[in-house]
């Protein structure tokens, strides 16, 4: 018996992986060299001690792998955590547990495997940070254009127009301007034009002064006054009023206003920067948006396009909300499974970024497991599969992918390379090479 354990020693100790055991009190009843040298720690140091006394991992205080696996039985595999070493050095490892059982199957604790994963994660974030910026995240080729001059535009002081439909991101945009640009020591100040009555709306923007009106007991400062020296960022402008049109045109022209009330204009150093998931060039036509003051705001005018035009980024942004509410909520959920991406890839999104957000939100109320499963979904989504046969080739899908969005923009090419994010050459090669045709 004592030469088979010795082997199982020599076992263990020759692989890379770090493997330790514990007794049904949790006290580390072995440990191997590649475990104390991930840890730093020697096998007389550990050896009867609880296994949260070594690891301080993450997961110790609430969810303990070890702990749930010896109580429901069941296995889990390459769970990504981070433990702390004997130098208080934060590392990420990936780890699977089992049951131990003696010779008679009765179980006595519990086994666990870990590989330390830094150059993994290190190059994830490498990859990461690549695709954020200011909290925008994308990879897509429209998108890393619009950053890539966010800086050119945020060091100017002209009047921002972004165009995009809800949800697409205008106010991240806009936030991003301010944060990058000379006034970001001073207050950004929202205004949604949608969400006021039209009696309101001026006042907000304007201020007024005592007596202005019935209840106006005091002046109070509109939200250009709130921003001097910042950023006034007019969301939904295409539903500002035209007696406010007026005025605000005034205001990009002279850099002055006047209170409701007032008598006296107010000189004011505020940038404006509006928004708009209208098409303000038909509003023109219709006579509902002044032309004057649509060219004094559409200096610099910035499109975002729609998530269904940003597929490769529905991985990223999944990451990246999932990372949100895993520290919102307290959760220690990784990602989600194949069967619900293949449904968000698939999914058109008429919500864009806010409603991919809402459903990993949703998602995460429901989900009790480490991965998001289509139960989880909101119901309108379950239906929204989309299974590729097993024989199909990745080039037989990227033909795929190809033909459906030439479909979708009939055939126009230049549209659909930008949908898929490539350019118009590589796209002409691809048509040749897979023979697809109108």
């Amino acid at each position: 018996m004592e030469n088979i354990c010795n082997d199982r020693n020599i076992i263990l100790d020759s692989i890379a992986e770090g493997v330790f055991t514990v007794d049904l009190d949790f006290k580390i009843s072995s440990i191997n060299r590649a475990a104390e040298e991930i840890l730093g720690v020697s096998e007389d140091e550990v050896i009867g001690k609880y296994c949260f006394e070594i690891f301080h991992a993450n997961i110790c205080e609430h969810s303990c792998a070890l702990k749930e696996t010896i109580r429901t039985g069941k296995k889990i595999i390459n769970k990504i955590i981070y433990v702390v070493n004997s130098e208080g050095t934060q590392i990420p490892v990936s780890i699977s547990t089992a049951l131990l059982n003696d010779e008679k199957g009765n179980l006595i604790g519990g086994v666990e495997t870990f590989r330390d994963i830094s150059d993994i994660e290190e190059l994830r974030k490498t990859l990461e940070s690549k695709y954020n910026y200011q909290d925008i995240v994308s990879k897509n080729k429209v998108m890393q254009e619009i950053i890539s001059i966010l800086p050119d535009i945020a060091e100017s002081d002209s009047s921002v127009l972004i165009e995009g439909a809800s949800g697409t991101g205008k106010e991240l945009i806009a936030q991003g301007i301010h944060n990058l640009s000379p006034r970001s020591e001073k207050p950004i100040v929202v205004i949604n034009c949608a969400a006021l009555p039209e009696n309101l709306l001026e006042s907000e923007l304007f201020g007024y002064k005592a007596g202005a009106f019935t209840d106006a007991k005091k002046d109070k400062p509109g939200k250009i006054a709130l921003a001097e020296g910042g950023t006034v960022f007019l969301d939904e402008i295409g539903e500002l009023p035209a007696s406010t049109q007026v005025k605000l045109l005034r205001f990009l022209q002279e850099r002055e206003y006047e209170p409701l009330g007032g008598t006296k204009p107010v000189k004011s150093n505020v940038r404006i920067i509006a928004a708009t998931n209208r098409i303000l060039l038909d509003e023109l036509k219709n006579g509902s948006f002044r032309e004057d003051l649509y060219y004094r705001l559409n200096i610099i005018t910035i499109k975002l396009p729609p998530l269904k035009n940003r597929l490769e980024d529905i991985p990223l942004l999944v990451s990246h909300f999932i990372k949100k509410y895993s520290s919102i909520k307290g959760k220690d959920i990784v990602g989600v499974s194949d069967d619900v991406m293949n449904i968000l890839m698939n999914y058109d999104f008429p919500g864009n970024i806010r409603e991919l957000e809402n459903i990993i939100e949703h998602a995460f109320i429901l989900c009790k497991d480490y991965y998001i499963q289509t139960s989880h979904l909101p119901a309108h989504m379950r239906g929204h599969t989309f299974d590729f046969p097993e024989s199909m080739t990745l080039e037989m899908i990227e033909k795929m992918f190809i033909e459906r969005t030439l479909g979708k923009n009939n055939w126009n090419k230049a549209k659909t390379a930008q949908d898929l994010g490539i350019d118009q050459s590589t796209l002409w090669r691809k048509i040749k090479r897979y023979c697809i045709s109108k």
